[in-house]
């Protein structure tokens, strides 16, 4: 096989993410699990109500259901006065029929009658013994939430792609849900590979560097709702890192390795994936990231990423994160880009899209300005630490003043929590 890593051209970030989504399928298979496990998982069916929501009218607050006697004007003046009768309360609804005249006490949620036709709140009301009077107008139909106002039975609430989030959760409950069919998680197993890498806590010998692109990766695959397959810190070895290729194919929809995707003499990464695999392309025209590769194993799909801190998170929120959403069968739309203000000179020379970190924020005006960080550098993690956009400039971009506008992309969940 031609050694793909020889490929001296670039191809654009928004071409790469074609032919990277074009090569990846929606996982088929399915399983029901119950509420309590369906955050984060995608939906598979489309969930109809069972039930209206809310079931029955009920009341918007605490105070009296009136059965007001229809006259030409909707309107009934102050200081008319009305039988109180009986109460209801959430859980405890008031059984009886209100004839014209009569109220009753009622709280925030509880069954409004069908012989109510408006309910006011308590502090509009004054209360003489079994009587209550108006101490301002009354207009009909007020502070009733009626059944099937927010879901009405038989509505669709979701529709296969959707990944739950809580408040997802929270409405299929509301509906008496119980459980719902979802995607099976993608299982996506994760390395790093280089000798002068060492896990946190221990000892640090001359050339040696901790190891924190596996660390991040993992977060941020966290953040999505897979099954992660961590295999470790592999060394600069070309015996061991085709076991951990092998390994991975073996057990995962997704490889994901970080470093050994550039030109070193010791990144056996290239050797290994031309004998046993496909790359598809290898160099993209952004920065940071350019030597981001994607291709194929024998049973599996595979990200490298390239080994600076910075490139590795930027190439895997940009590209990654895209085909992975799309192996889940989640619905995936390009980020939104706002204008803003730039703050600072911004240095960029034209050829690559660049996406430096920045600060977005409201100025004085309430309009949205972004202070880009100091340190650019690929290796400098603390940027992305500190910032909470990405400035995006375009290929042709040259640069900038301070007071220019430029496009922000704000860190979405998977990158900012």
């Amino acid at each position: 096989m031609a050694d793909c890593f020889s490929v001296s051209g670039l191809i654009s970030l928004a071409e790469a993410k074609r032919q990277l989504l074009d090569k990846i399928s929606i996982i088929q298979d399915t399983q029901t699990v119950t509420l309590d496990a369906a955050l984060h998982r995608v939906n598979a069916a489309t969930i109809i109500s069972p039930i209206n929501v809310p079931a029955y009218n009920n009341s918007a607050m605490d105070g009296y259901a009136f059965n007001v006697a229809l006259h030409d004007s909707h309107t009934i003046p102050a200081a008319t006065s009305f039988n109180l009768v009986g109460t209801s309360m959430a859980g405890a609804p008031f059984h009886g029929e209100l004839a014209p005249g009569q109220c009753i006490r009622i709280m925030t949620g509880a069954v409004v009658p069908d012989s109510a036709n408006t309910v006011e709140m308590q502090e509009n009301i004054s209360r003489i013994d079994s009587h209550v009077v108006l101490e301002q107008p009354l207009k009909l139909g007020k502070n009733i939430r009626c059944a099937g106002e927010d879901i009405a039975q038989g509505k669709t609430v979701f529709m296969p792609g959707q990944q739950f989030k809580p408040a997802d959760i929270g409405l299929l409950s509301s509906l008496g849900i119980a459980e719902v069919q979802v995607k099976r998680k993608p299982k996506i197993a994760v390395f790093s590979t280089g000798d002068e890498l060492k896990l946190p806590g221990q000892p640090l010998k001359a050339g040696n560097i901790y190891e924190s692109n596996r660390y991040v990766i993992i977060a941020m695959l966290q953040n999505m709702g897979v099954d992660i397959i961590d295999l470790g810190i592999i060394p600069d070895d070309y015996n061991q890192i085709k076991a951990a290729f092998l390994e991975a194919d073996q057990l995962a929809d997704i490889v994901i390795s970080s470093g050994g995707v550039s030109v070193g003499d010791a990144d056996y990464t290239k050797e290994v994936l031309d004998e046993i695999g496909q790359i598809d392309f290898w160099k993209v025209a952004i920065k940071p990231g350019k030597p981001f590769a994607f291709g194929h194993l024998p049973n599996s799909l595979f990200f490298g990423l390239p080994g600076n801190p910075v490139s590795a998170t930027v190439t895997l929120h940009l590209l990654g994160v895209p085909g992975i959403k799309k192996l889940m069968g989640t619905r995936y739309s390009d980020p939104l880009l706002l204008p803003a203000y730039c703050t600072d000179t911004v240095k960029k020379r034209p050829g690559r899209m660049d996406f430096q970190r920045g600060l977005a924020s409201l100025n004085a005006k309430g309009e949205l300005i972004v202070t880009p960080l100091s340190h650019q550098g690929s290796g400098v993690l603390s940027s992305l630490s500190q910032a909470n956009c990405y400035l995006v400039l375009e290929e042709s971009h040259a640069g900038c003043a301070a007071g220019d506008t430029v496009h922000v992309q704000l860190f979405d969940s998977i990158l900012s929590h």
